[in-house]
């Protein structure tokens, strides 16, 4: 279900994003090993919730039955987002916002039979606008998303829009496979990206 991630822009942000996950981490263990004042301590509310948000645990999405565990994923070498190891778990794109922080946070996971086993987002496409999705984190935290929209992309097309939003907003984008199975590629013939708002 990877979607090739066509933008320069888009991988400066990415890294840009990594190196802010980075901080961010290194800001938590400094806090909770020392009294003295952080930078949390000193900017506004809604900067330190967008600081504070937790690394994502579990997706539940009730109307399809999918609760599932998160991965962590970064790119493959050829630019596309990675895939989670296990068809029944998500990953979360890591070199992008947490779930909950303004911007476009992306979630994959697998479609499709595998060893007689259904993957996780087999059923995605029966989400709707106004369906809503949950994250859990790890500070016990559930974040709640609703759907907006469900759109197509051809498998190298560009979709920077998946990665990217500028409206000030935090967004959950959910990616998998569907379409038709190409036994010469090993590849399914399109993405869908479902996309959600914090609610």
């Amino acid at each position: 279900m990877e979607l090739k991630i066509l933008s320069k822009r888009t991988l400066l942000i990415g890294a840009i994003a990594g190196f802010i996950f980075f901080l961010t981490l290194s800001l938590d263990f400094i806090s909770q090993n020392s009294s003295a004042p952080t930078i949390e301590d000193t900017i506004t509310p809604s900067k330190q919730e967008q600081t504070s948000a937790g690394l994502p645990m579990r997706l539940k999405i009730p109307g399809i039955n999918v609760d599932a565990t998160v991965e962590y994923v970064g790119l493959t070498s050829d630019g596309t987002m990675n895939i989670p190891e296990s068809q029944d778990n998500v990953a979360w794109f890591m070199l992008g916002p947490h779930p909950g922080e303004n911007g476009s946070a992306v979630i994959a996971g697998h479609y499709g039979w595998k060893d007689g086993r259904a993957s996780v987002f087999d059923n995605l496409y029966k989400l709707r606008k106004g369906d809503k999705l949950y994250v859990e984190n790890d500070k016990g935290v559930t974040i709640s998303f609703v759907v907006r929209e469900s759109r197509r992309y051809d498998p190298g097309a560009d979709a920077s829009n998946v990665f990217n939003s500028t409206d000030g907003k935090a967004h959950l984008n959910l990616i998998t496979c569907e379409g038709v199975w190409d036994k010469v590629s090993k590849n399914y013939s399109e993405r869908l990206v479902v996309f959600t708002d914090r609610e």
